[in-house]
């Protein structure tokens, strides 16, 4: 187990650490939920840095990299979902959209086809780190920054819940589009017949 594996790694604990901050009440756990999400956010570019840094880019790193982010951010929408900051039916179009596209790379390595990283996926992973980020910020205005007498930490947190909100249908849209775009591109690896 090298560095970057390390890193990546550790975004699985880390979403659960984060989803029992956002259920908890005390004083500072959403702020604590939004500096480990940052943290979280940290690692996803700390371990390709430091695999082509050190040389250590591996199959295993690749693979686990696309994965931990898959688990963290579903996690994490899925504990959005509880407290009622988000539809359940978009976190499983989401979910579906992933399980597909992940199912598409699967039956593509197989065919000797790997699937290159589009943008409009990038874009939807940025969308969707917007997003969870602005629901939780949100979360420590409305708690840890009104309990500290803040002023106008009530108000600034609607705006930025609802810019939380805005993104997360931006990244369903992105989601949706981008899962489009690679069947169009890779669908005929699955409907086509082996020769």
């Amino acid at each position: 187990m090298n560095l970057p594996n390390i890193l990546t790694l550790s975004r699985i604990p880390l979403m659960f650490i984060i989803v029992w901050l956002m259920r908890e009440s005390f004083s500072g756990a959403a702020s604590a939920a939004f500096v480990l999400f940052v943290i979280a956010g940290i690692t996803d570019w700390a371990d390709g840095y430091a695999a082509r840094k050190l040389k250590m880019v591996s199959n295993f790193g690749i693979l686990m990299d696309a994965l931990t982010d898959k688990i963290l951010m579903l996690g994490l929408m899925v504990a959005l979902v509880e407290q009622g900051m988000v539809q359940i039916f978009l976190v499983l179009l989401i979910l579906g959209r992933e399980f597909m596209i992940t199912g598409l790379r699967l039956v593509a390595a197989t065919k000797g086809v790997v699937m290159a990283a589009e943008s409009a996926g990038k874009q939807k992973t940025v969308t969707q780190i917007i997003a969870v980020g602005g629901f939780l910020l949100a979360v420590v205005f409305h708690v840890d920054l009104a309990r500290a007498g803040m002023p106008y930490s009530e108000e600034i947190g609607c705006w930025v819940e609802w810019i939380g909100r805005g993104f997360f249908w931006l990244c369903v849209a992105m989601t949706l589009y981008s899962g489009a775009k690679y069947f169009r591109k890779y669908g005929e690896l699955v409907f086509s017949n082996d020769k």
